[in-house]
């Protein structure tokens, strides 16, 4: 099959498609049917950002709770500040849909699909943030790769996001509730839907790959073929998302970058330790005047965070704590161990290893796991001032689980369907790199948003510049640049200065 697949692929790469092709929304969704449900498909003089039309309105699906479904918001969750996002160079025109999966038992699963006139014939499916919508990535993923003529698809999921359980309550108002906030002042309370019956973690694969089959239909509907080529872009829980795909569907996905993906293993660490110790140490942290040299601080550390940034009274951590730590430690908590009693036994004093004899939520854990046996190219680009997802206990830790799956050689033979052995790491294993972003963190805002903490190096382009290189690689054979530091100010480089991991979380 290899020798007959292979020039085809290669013939297509230079079979040129028409620009301005007049796509037509009736053939893309004659060819999905009853795959989807309440679609919205337009012609649009502009795919990008640009575009007002591009991304909805939030709260802008009748029926559903303030909070449920927030496209505009979403999408500023992973990206810069306005005004060091995506360059928007040129309008992009083409068709969107964008639909309810139909076939989801909880109606709720969504899908986005982009098809420009002027495509390159190649797909790009994202993956979504949090519990963010299909719209999580268009500043910064959509907006990048359809003005170079990719089509790109996206999901929620299977989940919409949340609604407000109360505004006014100092206790929890209802069994799924999570505090938003955990000052004492916080009254608000927040239901993820995501912890509700039939919403189980391991649908965030499912529907990954389910909008690449989505996608790909679309794709020939509108254009007479399947992609040439197909890619996986997320970050944070999208991240996890890519891994997921590369690991698993290699029949879909030729490469893929995950960008600070979450790491999900039954033992530690996973988000289920790491979150308790800092929500349990940041208020003694907080009563000591942010002291780096109280044991509060040191305890944070030891638990694999980075240090924190202090600047005139407003600390790094504090921001993570305030937005982050507890309410992520509650969602995944209700999902995994609902037994346990969140506010009653503690957030902070939640303890992973302890909970494994009594309770499921081991198997809870292992049931969405990443092997880090993957069948296709990959890239993960992580920041070392990460406060959310510690560099060493995800992104690092991801990279470890690679190595020894390539090293006991389960990388999965027998999936080789479409492409040579050519796009691999030694050994037969396919090339894997981890580019850290030196005193990068997992809110690109926390840069420049009051309290700024301008220290903090952006991630964004270091991303989209590893899936250029990804593609270079699955598409031309180009060698990614090895494992390396990305230092303040500088690029991925052939040549790094730092090879491998960066020697100090932070840099002045």
């Amino acid at each position: 099959m290899l020798q007959t697949t292979r020039p085809l692929a290669l013939l297509l790469l230079f079979i040129p498609f028409s620009a301005g092709a007049a796509l037509s929304c009736a053939d893309v969704q004659k060819a999905l049917g009853a795959s989807l449900a309440d679609v919205g498909c337009f012609a649009s003089v502009d795919l990008t950002t640009a575009n007002a039309q591009t991304t909805p309105s939030d709260n802008s699906i009748p029926g559903l709770p303030a909070g449920a479904f927030t496209p505009s918001t979403d999408r500023t969750v992973i990206a810069p500040s306005a005004g060091k996002r995506t360059p928007i160079v040129k309008a992009v025109p083409g068709i969107q849909l964008n639909a309810r999966i139909a076939g989801d038992p909880t109606g709720q699963a969504r899908f986005l699909l982009r098809l420009p006139n002027d495509w390159n014939g190649r797909l790009v499916v994202a993956g979504a943030s949090g519990t963010r919508s299909e719209f999580n990535g268009d500043f910064a993923w959509s907006d990048y790769v359809v003005q170079k003529g990719y089509a790109y698809a996206s999901q929620n999921k299977g989940v919409l996001n949340l609604f407000i359980a109360s505004l006014n309550s100092a206790t929890p108002p209802e069994p799924l509730a999570c505090r938003l906030n955990p000052t004492t002042l916080s009254l608000v309370w927040v239901h993820f839907f995501d912890n509700d019956p039939g919403q189980p973690f391991t649908r965030w694969g499912e529907f990954m790959i389910r909008a690449a089959q989505l996608a790909r239909d679309g794709v020939k509907a509108a254009y007479g073929h399947h992609p040439r080529f197909t890619y996986a872009v997320g970050t944070s829980n999208g991240g996890y998302q890519v891994r997921r795909a590369i690991e698993s569907a290699p029949e879909l996905f030729d490469g893929g970058v995950d960008w600070e993906g979450t790491f999900v293993d039954a033992h530690a660490p996973n988000l289920l330790t790491d979150l308790p110790p800092a929500i349990l140490n940041f208020p003694d942290y907080a009563a000591s005047g942010l002291s780096a040299a109280s044991t509060a601080a040191k305890n944070i550390q030891a638990a694999g965070y980075p240090p924190d940034i202090v600047i005139g009274g407003n600390s790094l951590w504090g921001r993570y704590s305030g937005q982050f730590w507890e309410v992520t430690q509650c969602q995944w908590q209700k999902r995994l161990d609902p037994a346990y009693d969140t506010y009653g036994s503690g957030t902070g004093t939640y303890n992973y290893i302890a909970r494994l004899s009594v309770s499921d939520v081991g198997a809870q854990m292992a049931a969405f796991a990443t092997t880090g046996r993957i069948k296709r190219p990959l890239v993960t680009v992580a920041g070392t001032m990460d406060a959310l997802l510690p560099i060493d206990h995800h992104a690092r830790a991801y990279a470890r689980k690679v190595a020894a799956a390539a090293k006991h050689k389960h990388h999965g033979k027998g999936h080789h369907d479409k492409h040579d052995d050519d796009k691999h790491d030694g050994e037969g294993a396919p090339a894997y790199r981890l580019y850290e972003v030196q005193n990068g963190n997992h809110i690109e805002t926390y840069q420049d948003t009051a309290p700024a903490f301008p220290q903090l190096e952006l991630i964004e382009p270091h991303a989209q510049r590893a899936f250029d290189l990804v593609v270079e690689q699955v598409e031309r054979n180009v060698a990614l640049p090895p494992d390396q530091c990305v230092q303040r100010g500088g690029a991925i480089s052939d040549s790094p200065a730092q090879p491998g991991h960066c020697a100090s979380l932070f840099v002045p």
